[in-house]
């Protein structure tokens, strides 16, 4: 019985977890003056802050509260806090038309997101990762590229 409830429990959080993701989906893909200059100026501010898991800025961030805090701070725009809830509010986009200001996705599968980076174009991302906030390659051999999402247009 304590199992068959904690298998509900569970079932309930991911159902939860799933419909905040969706419900801001609607709202993800804003209209906005910010312009993507105004975004990159505040990624680029904190390139070589330290990573903490959970941490969402200003002085260390983890992958998700380090995207969030940039489209927050920069574009005036809230978006979902963790890499899958941004990865399943996002309209996703091919890498072939990625724009700078996307969002690009790694993990598993579309299912099991597990980090997310700013596209700044060539190729190349800001990411918090275990080595701080850094600028590397979108396809680097330790990244499992997923997909990618259109968060704004940004001027």
């Amino acid at each position: 019985m304590k199992l068959h409830k904690q298998i509900i429990l569970s079932l309930v959080a991911f159902f939860a977890l799933l419909t905040a993701g969706f419900s801001t989906a609607s709202a993800s893909k804003a209209d906005t003056d910010a312009s993507y200059s105004q975004v990159y100026s505040v990624a680029k501010q904190n390139l070589g802050k330290p990573y903490s898991y959970g941490a969402t800025g200003p002085s260390a961030f983890d992958c998700s509260g380090f995207t969030s805090y940039v489209y927050k701070k920069g574009a005036n725009i809230t978006i979902p806090r963790t890499a899958q809830a941004q990865y399943n509010a996002g309209q996703k986009v091919s890498y072939s038309n990625l724009q700078k200001g996307d969002l690009v996705f790694f993990g598993w599968n579309a299912s099991a997101i597990s980090h997310v980076g700013l596209y700044i174009g060539n190729g190349k991302m800001i990411d918090a990762q275990n080595r701080g906030v850094i600028t590397e390659a979108v396809k680097a051999p330790w990244w499992d590229y997923v997909g990618s999402a259109h968060v704004a247009d940004l001027d």
